[in-house]
């Protein structure tokens, strides 16, 4: 089997991605551990130094832990976008890619994930989504309260979407979305703008108004992009580096 460049895939990634069709198959949940290391090497046909190294490659994609002890081996976990995000970071490095590229995938995506919500967000995301303007609302005067919570109202926008892609996506992007890590500051009059604009998405959601939840989107993200574009030309221009969530 080969990569798409042609060259020959190696043996342990492919052990990798047997082991994770067989967890998919498997029905397995974060927390169950896999079979025993002699188990895995009369299954997959393979010799150890190779079993392992596979894991280990899942190990990096955050799939399973390897527990330690008599007792240990592969425990399964819940993949977050981490992994991901340091992807894309390392790619848009490597690319020079500019904040500017984040700034224009928010403005073509989040205007679309918010009409899906519309009509698949479920009561009690609805109420989450609720909690988050409350705080918001509360802690205006905290700029580090009010963007974990500013955060937080877009991520469940985009997993309430029914897109586990736009949800994994914007999940990766959260903590550079808004422009913080590299120097962008929110003053207390576009705090109030931000929260006046999640308030109007917010009760689009609730109506179930898919067509009123995409405008209302987009009219935030083209704020914010004006905000940024005024206020910090330069910084639209200036390349994420991969260490920026580190």
């Amino acid at each position: 089997m080969a990569t798409a460049n042609g060259r020959p895939t190696k043996t342990a990634m492919l052990v990798a991605q047997r082991i994770a069709g067989d967890i998919s198959k498997g029905n397995l949940q974060p927390g169950a551990s896999l079979p025993p290391e002699r188990t895995m090497l009369e299954t997959y046909e393979i010799g150890r130094g190779t079993l392992r190294e596979a894991l280990r490659l899942l190990e990096f994609q955050g799939v399973i832990t390897l527990k330690p002890g008599p007792r240990g081996g592969p425990v399964l976990l819940r993949p977050d976008a981490s992994h991901l995000s340091n992807t894309l970071l390392l790619l848009m490095q490597l690319a020079d890619a500019p904040y500017r590229v984040i700034v224009e995938a928010r403005y073509a995506l989040e205007p679309m994930i918010g009409r899906l919500a519309a009509t698949r967000m479920t009561e009690p995301d609805l109420a989450e989504l609720g909690e988050t303007v409350k705080q918001m609302a509360e802690d205006i005067n905290d700029q580090r309260s009010f963007l974990e919570a500013n955060k937080r109202f877009h991520d469940i926008i985009a997993w309430s979407s029914g897109n586990v892609l736009f949800g994994y996506i914007i999940d990766a992007l959260l903590d550079i979305l808004d422009g913080t890590v590299l120097g962008i500051d929110y003053p207390s009059h576009r705090r109030a703008a931000i929260l006046k604009a999640h308030r109007e998405i917010y009760e689009t959601l609730k109506n179930r108004d898919a067509d009123g939840s995409e405008l209302r989107m987009r009219e935030h993200i083209e704020a914010y992009v004006k905000f940024a574009e005024r206020r910090y030309p330069e910084l639209l221009k200036q390349v994420v580096a991969w260490d920026r969530l580190s």
